[in-house]
């Protein structure tokens, strides 16, 4: 698997998504979690996202487990910073699980925004010790959207002084939206941005000033959410297909079912051309995908490996 730059750091064009570790939507067996990282290892992925707020650091702690053993300077981890983990073990003991985030892992702690500087230390810290490592490769803002004087200020000041010490290479902002990340850009000393849903097939909105100014800057993007939280994810069009964490509306399916049409005509799939899509600006360094298994990495890298035609590219870009 080809690898890009961020900053001083080699990562694979296609990361592992990790929140599935943390058993999102549906448990997620430690043998499933182990051997879906075993397999991204085999085919080439070397880039690994993750985040306290995935199962209430479950998906770190599977996620530092199915790394020992692997030599520290061939892969690269991301974390988040932002959302508190505060111990909540009475939850725990009584069985509740973290259904209300969409995770069915136990409750054993609550979230807290915090972009303060002590909040930021203390955040990382906990992150490195649930992951094993003694450093963190990159640390994004986690979904600072109703935050931006904390996390523009102190937050950003905090990942500045932990990259300065050598702690972190690269820090960034991750978001769902391009106009905050524009900002980010535009007003702080960062090294990347993840952009989910904005940069796929389907959602260009990145294109308009994310991906200009990025080029700009020399700020490296990570497009993640390439399959709009499902709307492209087969190559046919599900009468139920989710968009943005939502039912499709009828005017998205029937776009969508266009862009699958275009694929077929060419021998390709739909979910083939998501994966790829976003690599074909220099500006994006990795696609982060979810992953959940053996067979869903096996699935993403056939797609990622799959030859699209300059002819499928042009019809479907104009689509």
């Amino acid at each position: 698997m080809h690898q890009r730059a961020i900053g001083g750091l080699a990562v694979s064009e296609v990361g592992f998504g990790a929140a599935q570790l943390g058993n999102l939507y549906r448990v997620t067996t430690d043998d499933e979690a182990s051997g879906a990282v075993d397999t991204a290892w085999a085919r080439g992925i070397r880039y690994f996202d993750t985040a306290p707020h995935y199962g209430v650091g479950l998906s770190e702690k599977r996620l530092g487990l199915a790394l020992q053993g692997r030599r520290r300077e061939d892969f690269v981890v991301s974390t988040k910073v932002g959302r508190a983990l505060i111990p909540t073990p009475e939850r725990a003991a009584a069985g509740i699980l973290d259904n209300d985030h969409g995770f069915m892992a136990p409750a054993t702690h609550r979230r807290e925004w915090d972009f303060s500087r002590d909040g930021i230390l203390r955040s990382l810290e906990g992150s490195m010790r649930r992951l094993g490592l003694d450093r963190i490769d990159i640390v994004y803002l986690h979904d600072p959207d109703e935050h931006w004087d904390a996390a523009s200020t102190t937050g950003v000041d905090a990942l500045i002084e932990l990259r300065e010490q050598g702690v972190v290479s690269a820090i960034g902002a991750g978001m769902n939206q391009t106009a905050m990340l524009v900002r980010f850009i535009e007003q702080c000393d960062i090294d990347v941005v993840m952009v989910a849903g904005r940069h796929t097939l389907f959602d260009r909105t990145a294109q308009e000033r994310l991906l200009p100014l990025a080029h700009e800057r020399g700020v490296s993007v990570v497009s993640a959410a390439v399959y709009n939280s499902g709307l492209l994810s087969n190559a046919v069009v599900r009468d139920d297909a989710t968009y943005d964490y939502g039912p499709a509306p009828a005017e998205v399916l029937a776009r969508a079912r266009r862009l699958a049409a275009i694929a077929e005509h060419h021998g390709i799939t739909l979910p083939d051309a998501a994966v790829q899509y976003p690599l074909r600006d220099d500006a994006v360094a990795s696609v982060v995908v979810g992953m959940r298994t053996a067979a869903q990495v096996n699935g993403t890298a056939d797609r990622y490996e799959t030859a699209i035609s300059d002819d499928a590219w042009k019809e479907l870009e104009s689509a």
